[in-house]
């Protein structure tokens, strides 16, 4: 990965890895600490992370992204929407390699660090995709979708919860206004789907401040009516155009038989 020579500023800024690093990223410590010094150096020089952030990398960011581990489920797919420098994508990759993790961000200078950042790592657990939630609904399907700092509840809600499987959870996290939050958005949440709600905290014990999320559970019909036809429209669209690829193949097929 091109990360040049990062400024003196940078290097001194960033701090050691805090002894629960270890405990919460295991084996892949080695790769957490180097994704938090790319986040330092090429992170900041390509505007996704400011420079005031580096001294707090680690518990303002990486860590406190990294907990979130603690409640996404054994073996699940995770879709990180607006995944931006990784974050919680990345560090839930890494304390959880059995999760199948995609990091989907619309932007292409951000998909281009992401791929770098996941090549460089070895993250054989997480892949890239480039594009917006609304238009991956009935192309991408998962168990749990993540988000931080993307946008206000209901409407990461309209967002995310169409990308779920049937009884899937969105896994948001959110500062002290997780509660107003929730609270706003309970009437748009019934509308897209979801059954149950609640804020949970992750990494008591282990970071300073443990991160708040917001759990949103769907149940039959993630994303409600609207996603629902949507899904069914793309699904239609798919056999369709595996009709046409056959059909073309059958004719080839004949003709070299001929």
């Amino acid at each position: 990965m091109e990360t040049g020579t990062p400024s003196e500023a940078a290097e001194e800024e960033l701090p050691e890895a805090p002894p629960a690093a270890r405990s919460v990223f295991g084996e892949r410590f080695d790769a957490a600490v180097r994704y938090a010094e790319l986040l330092a150096t090429a992170g900041v020089r390509r505007g996704l992370i400011g420079p005031r952030e580096v001294p707090r990398l680690w518990d303002r960011h990486v860590l406190n992204c990294a907990v979130l581990a603690e409640v996404v489920p054994e073996k699940a797919s995770l879709c990180d929407v607006g995944s931006g420098a990784g974050l919680p994508g990345i560090p839930v990759a890494l304390a959880r390699p059995d999760l199948s993790v995609t990091l989907l961000e619309p932007l292409l200078r951000r998909t281009t660090f992401l791929e770098e950042v996941v090549r460089e790592l070895g993250l054989e657990n997480v892949t890239v995709v480039r594009g917006r939630a609304e238009e991956m609904i009935g192309k991408l399907s998962v168990d749990v979708v993540t988000a931080r700092a993307v946008a206000p509840l209901e409407r990461l809600a309209g967002w995310g919860l169409p990308l779920l499987r049937p009884y899937g959870q969105m896994l948001a996290l959110k500062g002290d206004t997780a509660e107003q939050e929730l609270a706003d958005a309970r009437g748009a949440l019934s509308k897209l789907g979801a059954v149950e709600w609640s804020v949970v905290q992750a990494g008591g014990g282990t970071v300073a401040t443990p991160t708040h999320v917001v759990r949103v559970q769907v149940g039959e019909s993630p994303g409600g009516v609207r996603a629902a036809t949507r899904r069914a429209k793309a699904a239609r669209a798919g056999r369709a155009a595996g009709g046409d690829r056959g059909a073309a193949g059958g004719r080839g097929g004949g003709r070299r038989r001929r």
